[in-house]
């Protein structure tokens, strides 16, 4: 039996994929050839705007993680937060086009760009403003379950608390490592100042790249993985 292929949902489009994905609208987001002063306008733009998509769908993970924290279901978070860290993950990996855009390339196409900057990206302060909220829900969680976050590390591997707050320690390494590859790639391309420079973008990206969103579980690592005093076993200390 043929099956039929003909769109039913509502909406614009020939077929209901894409209707449902809204592909029209989606493709027609990019300037025209016709706009364009340089044709990488279009990888500088797929780059970003996907990003974004990406960023709203970390945010969406985010936002119901900090949720089910608040509602004491830690290890529902966990696997929601790993959701999120994926999504940093693929931000991540998508720079590597940009080692298709040469420096003088990206100074052809930079007026195109205006004054914009990706320090305005709504999708990467959802992200920051839900982080935040993670971080508060769960030392609010640990507080009325009376644990020190250095005691996490001696819970049982598969307690829902330890493997959030080690899905945690993960989100932040990949956004560290999200920060970095952004940093080399604004030197490479972009043409910036060196860091240390007063008002270079370099300067600003490299101070974040040692922010943390959970900062408390990293000193916990450190603090319970630091080597015993050498000495104690001579002296009975």
């Amino acid at each position: 039996m043929k099956r039929d292929h003909a769109a039913v949902l509502p909406g614009e489009g020939a077929t209901d994929y894409a209707r449902y994905m809204r592909t029209d609208e989606l493709l027609g987001l990019q300037r025209r050839p016709a706009e364009m002063i340089h044709r990488d306008e279009l990888l500088f733009q797929v780059v970003h705007q996907s990003t974004e998509l990406w960023l709203k769908l970390a945010a969406s993970e985010l936002t119901e993680a900090v949720a089910r924290v608040r509602a004491g279901r830690p290890e529902e978070a966990e696997s929601l937060l790993t959701r999120a860290t994926l999504g940093i993950r693929l931000v991540t990996d998508q720079l590597e086009m940009f080692g298709h855009l040469s420096p003088v390339d990206f100074q052809a196409m930079q007026p195109a760009l205006g004054n914009g900057s990706g320090a305005e990206s709504p999708g990467w302060r959802q992200v920051q403003t839900t982080g935040r909220q993670l971080g508060v829900a769960f030392a609010d969680l640990l507080a009325e379950r009376d644990l020190d976050p250095t005691r996490l590390s001696r819970l049982d591997p598969v307690d829902g608390l330890h493997r959030l707050a080690e899905a945690m320690r993960e989100f932040d390494e990949r956004v560290a490592h999200w920060r970095v590859e952004h940093f080399r790639v604004a030197l490479r391309v972009g043409g910036h100042a060196p860091a240390g420079t007063p008002g270079s973008p370099a300067t600003m990206l490299a101070k974040l790249v040692a922010h943390r969103f959970f900062p408390e579980l990293g000193r916990a690592a450190e603090a319970t993985a630091a080597p015993a005093d050498p000495l104690a076993s001579v002296t009975g200390n």
